[in-house]
């Protein structure tokens, strides 16, 4: 076991550390903010938003959006409503030091967006999709890509999370006894 020191020394080196030091944590922050907004897009097409970008989106990469089932709709309200406000929160859990609930969260959310990108993508590609509502053949890859990265890069988080925490740890101060 380590002395207890060393863990004190090892949360005080990590939190003195600023977000460019830290490359990794930099890129999450870069992801987590394109994230959002795609988590908020997808969220605003299935609510029929009526701009341009919505209708291209959804007519070349992602028709099952518009499928007229409920389970579309409801996963990305779903996702916008819970994944939006993660976001902004893991985004400042990387930039604060000492936010222990880090570790827990992100192990919570990636289970969750890995359960619904495997779902959403199964249903995207499934052959009893109706045909009008399945991902183009052409824009598959581009599909594939953003979706995988969407489901993959929280599980690089939870990881980084969960086998580094010292900079989401605080340090606790040596009781004296009298």
């Amino acid at each position: 076991m380590p002395k207890k020191s060393s863990v004190l020394g090892s949360i005080q080196d990590a939190e003195r550390k600023g977000l460019l030091h830290r490359p990794l944590d930099l890129l999450f922050v870069i992801y987590l903010i394109p994230a959002f907004a795609f988590c908020v897009f997808r969220g605003l097409i299935v609510l029929d938003c009526s701009s341009k970008w919505c209708q291209d989106y959804t007519q070349q990469y992602e028709p099952y959006l518009k499928d007229p089932s409920a389970y579309p709709k409801v996963q990305m309200l779903v996702s916008m409503l819970y994944s939006g406000p993660y976001y902004i929160i893991t985004l400042y859990g990387l930039m604060v030091e000492g936010c222990e609930w880090m570790p827990d969260l992100t192990l919570v959310h990636s289970g969750a967006i890995a359960q619904a990108q495997f779902a959403h993508i199964g249903a995207s590609l499934h052959t009893r999709t109706p045909f009008s509502y399945r991902v183009p053949a052409d824009s598959q890859h581009v599909f594939l890509l953003i979706n995988i990265l969407y489901a993959v890069v929280p599980q690089a988080l939870c990881y980084r999370c969960r086998t580094r925490p010292a900079f989401f740890l605080r340090p606790t101060p040596d009781r004296k006894t009298k």
